[in-house]
């Protein structure tokens, strides 16, 4: 294969710089985590295989629309180097801004706590002592990984992003397996477009099409958070313009694989025996068709995937509270740097937090689920004003005279991606937007500690609104959660 110029500049960078091939790495490592295992059951608990395509285009097209988002804002914004944060306080306000940055930074931890479940769950297939993954001896496992990864990072971010290369590329082998084995044994006859509404779909009583498709709607989020992972890290890439690339590509690789991975699962079992399996699901897909070695694989190829995506959101999470640190959003105390350049306060808030959430989960019933969906709702502040910036740039012609053709195609894109983000906020249901926002509440004090470090009101103009809005939908949640209308586990 001849070397391109591309590949001869990447080898180039100055030391410290990430080039395309970790930028995408970081994506596609940070999408394809302990999700995607899981899919086949995830997908298939509350909807039939039509719903489940439906879902699908929803998701892809909105998705597109975000990673085209992300990929005009990285090149018409360069000034803006951490992301979805830096897009929502650029185009609507600091506290705004705080709140995605407050929202990204707790899904990303709380993403971690799923991560670390899902792995002790892969595990008990070999050692039945670790149960669900969030029993007593699960969760100490899980805080000794979590600390060794600690150490790693703090080592600089730079080896640890190399470390992920590796643990992205390992993860692919037995999802490939996966869907080659899955298209072979395909049965035409059991795969079905029938809508499971009624109790004659194999027993299945699903609901209206409309419930079954945003039934699917947190998952298919779950799985593609991450997509902005090249343009978080912006500020450390070698060139521009592979941060956009960088995310197009990760979109365009996992959306293939997730949907080969539900749908070719829907054409080995039936849906009552989809939901029904346990953690890593592909795992109860595979081992029928291959044995016993089928489903070691899957729970194997877990292990590496979430130990790759944990250490992916290590990175992100400490990242975000750094940069508000340095820009003021957030306490200066979040920007401290060790010797190695790595965010060294803002890592032990993220993982002390983490390990608060690992004990909390050991009284959960359904551990994997509640925090991947809790995750979930954090990151759609981030998402929904990343959308609504790109359309608000787009309307005012803001660095695109005189090129009118491509702020026509944003402005769609644009919209899009915003309409995606307000139909998640739909489709999350109240009650995990509730639960968020008791997440949220603490935030307040945080930003107003940091506008006082800056001699600064508080909150300006609508800014109370706003604040005054998350502290009493906080204590309605606590309250419906005391008299036991909502769970919180």
């Amino acid at each position: 294969m001849a070397v391109t110029h591309d590949q001869v500049i990447a080898t180039e960078q100055p030391s410290g710089k990430l080039t395309l091939l970790p930028l995408t790495a970081l994506v596609v490592g940070s999408m394809i985590g302990g999700g995607v295992f899981n899919l086949p059951s995830d997908m298939s608990r509350a909807a039939s295989p039509g719903a489940i395509l439906i879902g699908w285009l929803i998701t892809g097209f909105g998705m597109l629309a975000l990673a085209l988002v992300y990929q005009s804002l990285a090149i018409r914004k360069p000034d803006l180097n951490a992301g979805p944060y830096a897009y929502a306080k650029a185009g609507f306000g600091p506290f705004v801004g705080f709140n995605s940055a407050w929202g990204y930074w707790l899904s990303a931890f709380l993403g971690n706590v799923a991560y670390a479940v899902a792995i002790f769950s892969a595990l008990s297939f070999f050692f039945p002592v670790f149960g669900d993954g969030n029993n007593l001896i699960s969760i100490v496992g899980a805080s000794l990984c979590l600390w060794l990864i600690h150490a790693l990072v703090l080592n600089g971010i730079k080896q640890a992003a190399f470390v992920n290369i590796i643990t992205t590329i390992a993860k692919l082998v037995p999802l490939m397996l996966f869907i080659l084995i899955t298209i072979i044994a395909f049965n035409w006859d059991r795969f079905t477009f029938d809508w499971g509404r009624g109790a004659g779909s194999g027993g299945a009583g699903l609901g209206s099409i409309l419930d079954q498709v945003k039934s699917t709607m947190l998952v298919t989020l779950w799985v593609f958070i991450g997509i902005e992972g090249a343009s978080v890290y912006s500020a450390r890439a070698a060139r521009r313009s592979d941060v956009g690339r960088a995310t197009i590509i990760g979109f365009l690789g996992a959306l293939g694989i997730y949907v080969l991975v539900s749908l070719l699962s829907t054409g080995i079992l039936s849906q009552p025996e989809l939901a029904s399996l346990k953690v890593p699901s592909m795992a109860g897909v595979l081992e029928p068709l291959v044995g016993r070695w089928g489903a070691s694989l899957v729970n194997l190829g877990l292990m590496v995937s979430v130990g790759g995506a944990f250490l992916s959101w290590t990175l992100l999470c400490a990242e975000i509270p750094y940069t508000c640190g340095r820009d003021g959003t957030f306490p200066k105390w979040f920007a401290a740097e060790n010797a190695n350049g790595s965010p060294v306060n803002a890592l032990w808030a993220t993982n002390i937090l983490i390990q608060v959430f690992l004990i909390l989960s050991f009284f959960s019933k359904s551990a994997y689920q509640f925090f991947y969906f809790i995750a979930s709702v954090a990151i759609l502040p981030p998402y929904v004003f990343s959308g609504a910036y790109a359309l608000k740039l787009a309307l005012s012609g803001e660095t695109y005279r005189p090129d009118d053709r491509a702020r026509r195609r944003d402005m769609l894109v644009g919209l899009i991606a915003t309409l995606y983000g307000l139909w998640l906020v739909y489709a999350a249901g109240l009650n995990y937007l509730l639960m968020c926002a008791v997440l949220f509440a603490p935030g307040i004090l945080v930003y107003a500690r940091a506008r006082k470090e800056h001699g600064e009101p508080a909150f300006v103009g609508k800014e109370l609104l706003i604040a005054i809005g998350i502290g009493v939908l906080a204590l309605l949640a606590i309250y419906l959660m005391w008299t036991g209308a909502i769970s919180p586990l």
